[in-house]
């Protein structure tokens, strides 16, 4: 979709040729505002102006090297193309490295001027939604917990339970398929419930080896099997205080399901080898991938400790249930790998995103989360192509038809924008060039409210 609309500053002393430029540009879809000096433009430039500057160098007044420079102080990401006049090339050269995007040399056809327009908005666009992007991930990160990120009604939903379990003290089980991001939500559980400064004490059932799993839970005293050389504190007691989060619960043996259900009704450890139980104030979080109450059925999983686990339970949405989330999380998790290697984080093409809505990820989250930190770190050994760093897309392609797929791209984009945007209604019908009514059709049919990404922004 191109970029049409966007506005464009001429400046320029000579009237004749603002107005041929405005003329060219308008005429290839784009609003030029022209200005006769330096010092108008600036007065008119707005933060975070979606389009470019094309100012002259030599005017009167502030100049266009002068001008370049102050623009770089508001915006240093904001492309400013140079106008020289013939066979001024020293004068080009200085432009280039004082950080002008590009440099047109008079007289120029128009189809140039259009061409490096639309390369610098496309540009321009990148930036600030990779602005947008840093910025929320600075808000989130400022944020009490761990963010759950995503705009569609089931992460709205899960997100409106999460805090309102949190407040709450009750044992909670977590069921979605692996990779889901149920430790995620387990953590943020814990950091905004009242223990959020007390220890989060996270145990796999299914990769601790049975012959000692239970003296990692409840520990042990000095001699109590051989081996046994001192006193142990197991994982439970580690957590008074705090939060165990039990993964995988599962994969627990049967025989040590019963102990654990004392645990939970007590509220109360006893070590290997000791006489004495020690109390515990612990909060208890589950999680599993499989169906708890038809494995207690089968007699795989106790079923009075299922009825004790089965208090609250959180149904962990699969990603391929909420495909418009997509894009974001991508873009979330490329941001995160950026700032942790000091690595650029090119925001999302359009082809881009229509692979990541193509693939059906069995991997869920985490899948999606490991093609984010390749596309930052080796990325640019692709030429930054998503179909090449994605192994496995086109046998894993989505069995959604084209209408559907071509709907969920559309709401994406849409998203991406009004995220952008934070809501503003004219700035996003200039971003996707649609008339008014038609972003407000498209709006209601989406679901889509402009005050939820005005509020985003607040938060």
């Amino acid at each position: 979709m191109p970029d049409t609309a966007t506005p464009v500053l001429i400046i320029d002393d000579e009237a004749h040729l603002r107005i041929t430029a405005g003329q060219t540009l308008e005429l290839a879809g784009y609003t030029p505002n022209a200005f006769a000096s330096a010092e108008e433009a600036l007065d008119a430039l707005a933060p975070d102006f979606p389009g470019v500057v094309v100012s002259d160098i030599r005017m009167p007044g502030m100049d266009g090297m002068a001008l370049l420079r102050e623009v770089h102080k508001r915006d240093p990401d904001l492309p400013v193309i140079l106008v020289t006049g013939h066979g001024d090339i020293s004068t080009a050269v200085e432009a280039m490295r004082e950080g002008a995007w590009d440099f047109l040399e008079k007289p120029f056809a128009g189809e140039r001027l259009v061409e490096m327009v639309r390369r610098g908005i496309e540009k321009r666009r990148l930036s600030l939604e990779n602005r947008q992007l840093k910025a929320e991930l600075e808000a989130q990160q400022s944020a009490p917990g761990p963010r759950l990120v995503g705009r569609t009604q089931a992460m709205q939903h899960l997100s409106s339970m999460v805090q309102r379990i949190s407040q709450v003290e009750t044992d909670v089980l977590l069921f979605g398929e692996t990779g889901a991001g149920k430790d995620l939500v387990a953590r943020s559980l814990h950091e905004r419930s009242n223990r959020g400064g007390q220890p989060f004490v996270a145990i796999n059932c299914g990769a601790i080896p049975e012959s000692i799993i239970e003296s990692e839970l409840f520990g042990h005293e000095k001699g109590a099997f051989t081996g046994a050389m001192e006193r142990r504190i197991g994982k439970f007691e580690h957590a008074d205080g705090g939060t165990v989060f039990l993964d995988e619960i599962e994969s627990m043996p049967l025989a040590l399901q019963v102990k654990l259900l004392r645990v939970l009704q007590e509220r109360m450890v006893e070590r290997l080898g000791a006489n004495e139980p020690v109390a515990l104030d612990i909060r208890v979080i589950a999680a599993t991938k499989v169906d708890l109450k038809a494995a207690a059925e089968d007699g795989r999983f106790r079923e009075d400790l299922y009825y004790r686990l089965n208090v609250v339970t959180l149904p962990i949405p699969a990603l391929r249930e909420r495909r418009e989330d997509i894009p974001l999380l991508f873009q979330h998790f490329a941001v995160v790998a950026a700032n942790r290697s000091g690595l650029e984080a090119p925001p999302l093409a359009a082809a881009d995103i229509s692979v990541l809505l193509a693939h059906d990820w069995p991997g869920n989250v985490r899948e999606l989360r490991n093609l984010a930190e390749r596309f930052v770190l080796l990325g640019a050994a692709y030429d930054y192509r998503l179909d090449a760093l994605l192994e496995g897309a086109e046998a894993g392609a989505s069995d959604l038809a084209l209408p559907q797929q071509v709907e969920l791209f559309e709401k994406s984009l849409i998203s991406q924008s009004l995220a952008s945007h934070r809501g503003r209604i004219n700035d996003i019908c200039v971003h996707l060039g649609l008339p008014r009514k038609t972003l407000y059709d498209k709006l209601k049919k989406y679901a889509l409210k402009p005050e939820d990404y005005r509020q985003a922004a607040v938060d």
